[in-house]
């Protein structure tokens, strides 16, 4: 493989990851479901009834809100949806389209928790609305609705099952059927299948305009000729060089995620600004501000990309901050070999809740443990203050024998382990830098 060839494979990857990356969960909730999720037809929600656990394999799920999915499919037209009155709880339904773009959000901090309708509509429509119904313009035929639901506990769900019953999603055209993911040439070889996903899918499912001469660029590799696949077929030589090529750019994703130039204070990875890269599209709920679209021009693909594998259908910072960590305070890699504590003086400013996640090390999923205990923050019961009022948390494979100890005992899988800070409508310190999350000690 030539020098420019090689080239090109890198860009591609970092330009299309998120769109396959995505459209694979997009098609693992229609056909199969994930963890407390089940399957649910496109245009339809998912509910999960319990919080979620270790079984629920994927990317950074969090354990503070009960999740309600749905896919959605316009190719079949316009969807109403439907939400209830939530009566002050905190919610929110984020609206991600193909290529990972957050375009729009409904819920406490975007439009309030009273009973609302919206009309969902595809690329290029123009229709009237139904009274009452407002309209959300999708920028991809297909998209992700990622609701979360607070809830306090097991004692809470019955009222969230309630408010989740309560959503609804109806097709306008009645008796529609979805056109759904298009089908992949079975004859490519698994090796090289990304590049016949992204070829298919981003034909399907074209990017913003800002983006397509990028697209277009690609076309050496063949990922914008129609019609037969050109990784259908090819001789073994090429096709080992290719899928060397996505494998090679796929471990740079992996080490930029790891290593890369985020801002990091004490440790902690301040990915505030992870999702800005959507300059595009701007719908109900969302912030067209600079402070919110702030990754520069040439960074968008590659930031992208490295939010897509290490936190899919994340917020932006103005609905939740986020913050990972994999070091203690000598910089050092967490590992359940060691305890840590966390200091919290004061706790993170949240206008919603605040939670810390600890997730496995290199999947991010949860981590089974004892006392099934996945996350502890705000809104955990039992946890004991400090003489002066501040907060320590435990980290740890290892259960505390001390009382105090173990109610802060937010417990580690046995190897490396990266936790995660959320704060859900955070207060603007949090985004300006003026509140410093404190590192994590090694004891």
């Amino acid at each position: 493989m030539s020098t420019d060839q090689s080239a090109i494979l890198g860009q591609a990857f970092v330009q299309g990851f998120p769109l396959v990356f995505n459209l694979e969960q997009v098609r693992r909730y229609v056909e199969t479901g994930i963890g407390a999720n089940p399957a649910a037809p496109f245009n339809a929600f998912s509910h999960a009834r319990t919080l979620t656990g270790p079984a629920d394999t994927f990317v950074s799920i969090n354990n503070d809100t009960v999740y309600s999915m749905a896919q959605i499919d316009l190719s079949v037209g316009p969807v109403l949806l439907d939400v209830p009155d939530t009566g002050g709880r905190y919610y929110v339904l984020q609206f991600v389209d193909a290529w990972t773009n957050n375009f729009a959000y409904v819920g406490h901090r975007a439009t309030g928790t009273a009973a609302q309708r919206y009309l969902l509509v595809p690329p290029g429509w123009s229709g009237a609305a139904p009274e009452g119904a407002t309209v959300i313009n999708a920028p991809t035929t297909i998209f992700s609705i990622v609701g979360r639901w607070a809830c306090d506990g097991d004692d809470d769900l019955p009222a969230v099952h309630r408010l989740q019953d309560a959503a609804s999603l109806t097709p306008v055209q009645a008796g529609a059927v979805p056109a759904g993911l298009p089908e992949l040439d079975p004859a490519v070889d698994a090796s090289v299948q990304f590049l016949e996903q992204l070829r298919v899918w981003s034909q399907a499912y074209p990017p913003a305009k800002s983006e397509q001469a990028d697209l277009a660029a690609l076309a050496p590799l063949g990922i914008t000729q129609s019609g037969p696949s050109p990784f259908a077929g090819m001789a073994a030589e090429q096709r080992t060089a290719l899928a060397h090529g996505v494998q090679t750019a796929q471990a740079a994703l992996e080490e930029f995620l790891r290593t890369g130039d985020v801002p990091t204070l004490n440790g902690w990875q301040l990915t505030y600004h992870a999702f800005d890269y959507n300059t595009d599209f701007f719908e109900i709920g969302t912030i067209d501000s600079p402070l919110y679209t702030s990754i520069p021009a040439g960074e968008k693909y590659l930031r992208r990309a490295a939010a897509a594998m290490g936190g899919l259908w994340g917020n932006h910072a103005y609905e939740a901050a986020y913050a990972p960590v994999y070091v203690d305070q000598a910089g050092e890699q967490l590992s359940g070999e060691h305890t840590y504590t966390l200091r919290f003086d004061p706790p993170p400013p949240a206008a919603a809740f605040w939670s810390l996640t600890m997730y496995s090390m290199p999947d991010f999923y949860l981590v089974a443990n004892e006392i099934d205990r996945y996350s502890i923050g705000s809104r955990t019961p039992g946890l004991v203050r400090d003489a002066d009022g501040a907060l320590t948390l435990v980290l740890s494979a290892t259960a505390p024998t001390d009382p105090a100890q173990r109610a802060n005992w937010l417990p580690a899988p046995a190897g490396p382990f990266r936790p995660l800070l959320r704060m859900y409508e955070p207060d603007p310190s949090v985004v300006d830098g003026r509140y410093q999350i404190p590192a994590i000690v090694r004891v």
